[in-house]
Order: C-alpha cells, then structure tokens, then sequence
C-alpha cells in the first residue's frame, strides 16, 4: 500500500512539473494600452506631460524563468511648459519599439529591462493664453523665440520596470529613460526623454 501511495505521489509530482514548463517555446500576444507621464531633461521650465500610450507586444517563453518580448507602441510623450504666463504643450509623439528581456521573480511578478528605438511621428506646440489656444510646428515655434533648434526624429532608450500577471491580464509599470537628445541647441545642453508608463494588457496564446 505504501508503495502505491509513493507511485501515486511521484507520478502527482512529474506531472506538476510538467505542467509547469508547459509555457516554454509559447508565443502570446498582448495588446496594451495605458498611461504615460513624460518630461525632457535638462529644462527646468520642463513638466511632466500625462499622455497616452497604445499598441501590442509579441512575447516568447524562453526558459521557466526568462521571457523576451518584441513590439510597437504608439507613445505621446514630450512635456509641458509656462513661460512669461503662457501655458504650452510640446507634442513629441512617437512609435516606439520595445525589445525587453524578463526575468520572472515569481509566479506572477517579472522584472525587465531592454532596449527601445522610436521614431518621432509628430512633433508640434500647443499654446495655450487668455482662454484661446493654437497649434504651432515645434522648430518654427523655437525659431519665433530667436533660437534654432535641431530635432532628432530618432530616439533611443533604456527601458527598466516590473510586471504583474493574474489570469492573462498584466498589469506592467517601466521607466524609459532617453540615451539620445530629443532636442538640441547650439551651445546649451541637449534634453533627452524622460517617461513613466503604465499599461494594463491582456495576453493571448498564440
């Protein structure tokens, strides 16, 4: 009877072991969509702007531990600004494309970190004074104010953060801290992205 029972236990045991390394070699898709709260650095007019951010990330199981994760987002990021009264928006907006590696802590808390291209889709000036507001190019508006701006098109950073999964549903928080300059000015500093997200996703096998 003891002998049976021991069966019964080993067998109970490879068959959670089993299951557990069922996601290995998986591919899912996430759509996502959430929240992100953006600056520029080394502008002290700079303040945070809330914005919107939206796409879908592919993911593949490498290990029961590492995931790695490729994607698109649409990312409304740069900030806003006062000056001499004047309430301004910089409208800096760009498809970013997240390529992260996770490390799973638990069995649903992950930590990540990658690296993320983007590519600026729009980049304009809302102004807003004595109750009206006007849309403006970003470099014709620094042009107005006597100073010529370079624009990099490009962006390039670092994004580092956790995720939380229950069910399919992810809950993921990152900082994605800018390595290439945004803007820059002949003989001053150039400022760089600076963005907190937070996006709820929903994951599907694929």
């Amino acid at each position: 009877m003891k002998k049976k029972i021991l069966s019964v236990v080993v067998l109970l045991a490879t068959s959670l072991c089993v299951f557990a390394q069922n996601g290995v070699g998986q591919w899912s898709f996430m759509p996502k969509a959430g929240l992100n709260l953006a600056t520029l650095t080394n502008d002290s007019e700079a303040k945070i702007r809330p914005a919107l951010t939206v796409g879908g990330e592919f993911g593949y199981v490498a290990s029961p531990k590492m995931a790695l994760s490729f994607g698109a987002m649409y990312s409304q990021q740069g900030c806003k600004a006062k000056f001499q009264g004047i309430d301004g928006t910089i409208k800096m907006d760009y498809i970013n494309i997240p390529v992260i590696a996770s490390y799973r802590a638990t069995d649903k808390l992950a930590i990540k970190i990658g690296l993320q291209p983007g590519f600026m889709i729009n980049d304009k000036v809302k102004i807003s004074a004595n109750g009206a507001s006007a849309e403006v190019g970003l470099k014709e508006s620094y042009e107005a104010a006597g100073m010529d701006v370079t624009i990099n098109k490009f962006d390039l950073s670092i994004p580092i953060g956790i995720s939380y999964d229950f069910n399919n549903v992810q809950l993921d928080f990152r900082y994605n801290a800018g390595l290439t300059n945004a803007l820059s000015i002949p003989g001053g500093e150039g400022t760089k992205n600076s963005v907190f997200q937070f996006t709820i996703g929903y994951k599907l096998a694929l």
